[in-house]
């Protein structure tokens, strides 16, 4: 039963049926298969998966980050950043990856942060000498921060799955974040440096604090979402509602760039693209019990635990698993499939949940710019009319910096750890 089922399910993805639909059809299948399992489970099985209040929050973080980026937000990061390092070798570079922390601040998702900036920064950075694909490439990988920095969407589907705190996911992501933006950074300045890319004259103090100024309602946004669910006034559900609120009346009201067509537009793009998350959770639900009901957990740590002795081979494993995956499933799916099959095992070495959920969320951040699937390659590709390869081939040495950051993160659990334990 259980090899027909795992057949049917690699079967269907590989035939590119959507993710959603073959975790459902092949758990339908192994349910016909099951002795006593009656096919009445489907439908309460998919209600039980959806039926969840922090579930909420992934509709309301995906329309305030839509909402931002229609707007002047974007463009007024932008600004501030370039006055911040747009003087540095690189400069504009480093303002594509600082912008692009911010912006991440506010969306929660990868794709959104790459269109949001991209569509800014790649045509400056061309017009100044970069490189065309290179200045998607930097933009794509700087985008993957959307997914790290809370408050973020891969991270809200992983305490969903592994019953963990969405709080302190989101601080554990903090400092990995910044890591992985620092090295960017770094990145940036000795490939300027390589290819005579310049930076742009150094802005005086008064013009920093006019960006700044300009800049400080965006910025105010995820310091207003994140102190409040660390000083309790309300739950990460609660803020991303607040979020929306917020994000409404800067955009409508104080900046006025927003109009009622454009907001309507939102609207409906929010509705479909958070209709789509919940289909793949309503399938991954409905795998997760069945796969949980057969025990599919523990053979896979008894498996593990004959080839692997210490919880540091396995995170080797576990990251190697996470990167494949990453590859050829969209982030919030591959969650959703790895979490039930990976976490028991992890719990049982040792492995703290929330480490564990930072591991994977940031592995899963590489696959964004990993093909085939590389959702924010497919971005940078659509704004720049640059095949996915030639973009690709361009962001191999920073995929590497984010391999390298990923084993710094996995191997010193205090990165992830420390935040959080300072809340308890």
């Amino acid at each position: 039963m259980l090899i027909i089922f795992f057949i049917s399910l690699f079967v269907l993805m590989f035939l590119g049926v959507p993710i959603a639909i073959s975790l459902g059809l092949s758990t339908v299948l192994g349910i016909s298969l099951h002795e006593t399992l009656p096919m009445e489970i489907v439908p309460q099985r998919i209600f039980v998966s959806l039926n969840s209040f922090p579930l909420m929050a992934i509709p309301f973080f995906i329309l305030a980050g839509n909402i931002m980026g229609i707007g002047s937000m974007s463009k007024r990061l932008v600004n501030f950043a370039s006055s911040l390092v747009g003087h540095f070798s690189g400069g504009l570079a480093m303002v594509a990856i600082v912008t692009s922390m911010f912006f991440a601040a506010i969306s929660g998702s990868g794709a959104a942060t790459t269109a949001a900036i991209g569509s800014i920064l790649i045509p400056a950075m061309v017009a100044k000498g970069y490189k065309i694909e290179y200045a998607a490439a930097n933009q794509a990988v700087a985008g993957a921060l959307g997914i790290i920095i809370p408050p973020s969407i891969a991270m809200i589907l992983y305490g969903v799955a592994a019953e963990v705190s969405i709080g302190d996911l989101f601080i554990a992501g903090i400092i990995p974040g910044l890591l992985i933006t620092f090295s960017l950074l770094v990145s940036a300045i000795i490939i300027a440096k390589r290819n005579g890319y310049v930076g742009e004259e150094k802005q005086s103090f008064p013009s920093v604090l006019k960006s700044f100024k300009e800049a400080i309602l965006a910025i105010l946004m995820p310091l207003i979402v994140l102190g409040g669910i660390y000083t309790g006034v309300f739950t990460p559900t609660e803020a991303s509602v607040v979020a929306v609120v917020y994000s409404l009346v800067v955009g409508m009201f104080i900046y006025r760039d927003i109009t009622p067509q454009q907001l309507g537009k939102v609207l409906k793009d929010s509705a479909v693209n958070s209709s789509v998350i919940m289909f793949v959770i309503g399938g991954a639900g409905l795998f997760g019990f069945f796969i949980g009901i057969n025990s599919v957990p523990d053979m896979i740590y008894e498996s593990i635990s004959s080839l692997v002795s210490s919880k540091y081979a396995f995170l080797f494993l576990v990251n190697i698993i996470l990167f494949v995956a990453g590859m050829f499933l969209e982030g919030g799916a591959a969650i959703l499939i790895l979490v039930p099959l990976l976490l028991g095992t992890a719990i049982n070495l040792g492995i703290d949940p929330v480490h564990f959920g930072v591991i994977m969320v940031c592995n899963l951040a590489i696959g964004l710019v990993t093909p085939p699937v590389g959702i924010d390659l497919f971005v940078v590709s659509k704004l720049t009319n640059v095949s996915i390869m030639r973009i690709a081939k361009y962001a191999i040495p920073l995929i590497l910096i984010l391999i390298l950051d990923v084993l710094i993160i996995t191997y010193v659990p205090i990165l992830s750890t420390w935040l959080p334990s300072l809340l308890k």
